[in-house]
């Protein structure tokens, strides 16, 4: 029932709240906002005699480490209150909303110490924020084996409430009662047990796997070409493998990497047999025939078979693209091996790469100078005031505000209505922080009793390299990419004012979460956008327009067997997650579903699989992505692109998409705002329309 997640006006150059020293006056003329992330947040001193600190995200009670344990005991006290209200005959509210304060009073501490718990560079704080975590999550157990609470919350759903309520309302209460019965509350004792135990269990393995799927593999010595010995590391005597290789020239060292690296491994076909079998059997125990029928309840395809159909019409119409692409690489491979009569798994990427650097006739250091850090910010909110009328501004951060002293803090301002949250940027590389590009939830929005509003929090996390003295953080295509990506969850959780902490922002099903996001990417990869901010850090200069054309048509390439391959994944996915037994082991489905739906052929005696951590994550929810930027695509092609700084259009997707974050059913959202029906074919050609209109080679 309860879960969390482990992401006045001001004009264009606006004021900012406490000083930044600019470094290097060639950069002055920037705006304030570029020169700020042009430059390291310095370190903040407290100059009071009392030595005041804020506490973390200005919380109190974070000004130490053990500031965790009162907030949970604070959540343990309120959510006994809330339940007791949940039970009240006399009570004057309606049931969604105690549910819903229930919920936001526990996730405004788990998602927070899930926060520190990853990314706190302080042992004792991630220490202490992972025992708030293990503490909150026996809390949520309990609740959800809350037989009162369930009932309580069954009957109104079923009957209705004795309080007025709305069809948003009624829709997020039936998610709330989705959500209780994930974990079994309905079933009898006994099956309830058996849900909890296969729950845990599942979690265990799906940590085991995803530890096992990034360790290396050795080979003997002696079976390996002595050419290609001295690329690889070694290791008493073996040659150790731990990755693919996929940017080495040598041909011979990428088979080597490919089939050592993927070769079985008897513990993670274990894993994976278990994780998917206990899968199996927690949605046949909860009235589900399959695990996918589960995952994608209330999603955007709504069932299987509809993603099914969209994965297999969207590989029908790829086909004849696909092997066009696939030619087109042979006749590179034979450039430089003219005896090659075909291409096999390791040369792909590679290929790939090569074709994009030939394509773009400059590396990654040619463009880097044009993307500051600074510029790309600069863009982003010269791109979110014309599309919503809003703008970023530097907040200063207080003592203990912050886990590291690099971090940004932006107050999302709009030009009416004033404040609308705050994003903490952390965008810099530091040690042993997660290497991973994300958004975190801080703080969900929603409405308060007192007729307020409680602006959302997010965290920001990017992994740029960090400004020196006198060079800012440069960064490549694929980080400019990735930022405007991750801006765009930011900004649904910015921009989705839901009434309800439940369904605020990205909380939504997972193929509609991904649709703000990708549509970003659209806008980074248009070169009117580009103009707007590609200019040179020292000089200003803008990008040349040869450098943006190639940049933005060098995204496209071997655009048609990129996607082949998502489609490959998903359907493996699929097929895992469907009924059980399956038609074979893993790596028989896997070598059935290569040579089926990818094009090129299995490599016999690999399990590419037992390195898919996805499986873990997004499970039965691989197909997302293709279906979100499909829908992407669809907002993409009838909204921006005839104008992609358009305010009116802008506004439009705010109020009829952005808005509802998951309040609203998304296959209902998507249809009423594109005025259609997304269908799974309706999608599959959306894919199909944007591959040929940006068909490169």
């Amino acid at each position: 029932m309860f879960w969390f997640w482990s992401k006045t006006g001001f004009s264009r150059n606006f004021l900012l709240k406490g000083a930044i020293i600019c470094q290097r006056s060639s950069i002055g003329t920037w705006s304030p906002l570029a020169t700020a992330f042009n430059t390291r947040p310095s370190t903040k001193l407290s100059l009071s005699f009392s030595n005041e600190k804020s506490g973390l995200f200005r919380k109190s009670e974070l000004k130490t480490y053990d500031g965790f344990f009162l907030l949970k005991e604070n959540v343990i006290a309120a959510t006994d209150i809330l339940v007791q209200e949940t039970l009240d005959s006399k009570r004057t509210r309606k049931m969604v909303d105690i549910f819903d304060e229930l919920s936001d009073t526990l996730c405004g501490v788990a998602d927070l110490a899930e926060f520190v718990r990853l990314a706190h560079p302080q042992p004792q704080f991630s220490y202490a924020a992972e025992n708030a975590c293990i503490a909150l999550s026996g809390l949520v157990e309990k609740l959800n084996t809350n037989r009162e609470l369930y009932n309580a919350l069954r009957d109104t759903v079923t009957n209705g409430d004795k309080m007025p309520t709305t069809t948003v309302d009624d829709h997020v209460a039936s998610l709330f009662l989705f959500d209780f019965e994930q974990c079994g509350i309905h079933l009898s004792e006994e099956s309830r047990k058996k849900v909890v135990t296969l729950n845990d269990y599942i979690l265990q393995l799906g940590q085991r796997f995803m530890s096992g799927a990034v360790n290396s593999r050795a080979v003997k010595m002696d079976l390996v070409p002595n050419h290609i010995r001295n690329l690889f590391s070694s290791e008493n005597g073996d040659l150790v493998v731990g990755g693919l290789y996929t940017d080495a020239e040598n041909e011979v060292a990428r088979e080597v990497a490919y089939k050592v690296f993927l070769s079985p491994d008897k513990e993670q076909e274990y894993l994976l047999d278990e994780l998917l079998i206990s899968r199996y059997k927690l949605a046949q125990l909860c009235g589900f025939s399959t695990y996918s029928h589960r995952a994608l309840k209330s999603s955007l395809a709504e069932s299987p078979s509809n993603v099914w159909e969209f994965l297999v019409s969207l590989s029908d119409n790829l086909r004849t693209r696909v092997d066009e692409d696939f030619s087109f690489m042979l006749k590179i491979k034979k450039e430089v091996n003219p005896s090659a009569t075909s291409l096999s798994a390791w040369d792909i990427p590679f290929i790939t790469q090569k074709a994009k650097r030939n394509w773009l006739k400059a590396e990654n250091s040619q463009f880097s100078p044009y993307f500051s850090l600074g510029t790309c910010m600069d863009g982003l909110n010269n791109l979110m005031e014309s599309l919503y009328g809003i703008s970023f501004a530097i907040e200063n951060t207080a003592v203990g505000e912050t886990w590291a002293p690099d971090i940004y803090k932006l107050a999302v301002v709009h030009k009416d209505e004033g404040l609308l949250g705050h994003i903490y940027c952390d965008f810099y590389e530091r040690e042993n922080k997660p290497n991973q590009d994300c958004h975190f939830t801080i703080r969900g929005g929603k409405k308060l009793t007192n007729g307020s509003y409680q602006n959302p929090i997010v965290v920001v996390m990017l992994n740029v390299p960090s400004p020196k003295w006198n060079l800012p953080s440069l960064l490549t295509p694929a980080m400019v990419d990735n930022l405007f990506h991750e801006m765009g969850h930011a900004m649904h959780s910015m921009l989705a004012r839901t009434d309800h902490q439940h369904v605020t922002g990205t909380r939504c099903t997972m193929d509609f979460a991904e649709v703000p996001s990708v549509l970003m990417e659209y806008f980074a990869s248009d070169p009117r956008v580009l103009r707007t901010f590609a200019k040179h850090y020292e000089t200003q200069e803008p990008m040349p327009e040869d450098m943006i054309h190639k940049l933005c048509d060098s995204k496209h390439v071997f655009g048609a067997s990129d996607m082949q391959l998502q489609v490959f994944y998903s359907l493996l996915d699929q097929r895992y997650h469907g009924p059980h037994p399956l038609s074979g082991t893993t790596t028989e489905v896997l070598a059935d579903t290569h040579n089926e739906y990818y094009g090129i052929p299995y490599v016999p005696h690999t399990a590419w699989q037992l390195r898919f951590s996805h499986l873990v994550g997004y499970g039965a929810k691989y197909y997302s992505y293709l279906m979100s930027r499909a829908v992407a695509s669809l907002i993409w092609q009838n909204l921006f692109e005839e104008n992609p700084f358009s305010s009116s259009q802008g506004e439009r997707y705010r109020r009829e998409c952005l808005a509802h974050g998951g309040g609203k059913p998304p296959h209902s959202l998507i249809k009423d705002f594109l005025q259609f029906d997304p269908t799974p074919q309706t999608l599959a050609t959306a894919l199909i329309n944007d591959l040929d209109r940006h068909k490169v080679l």
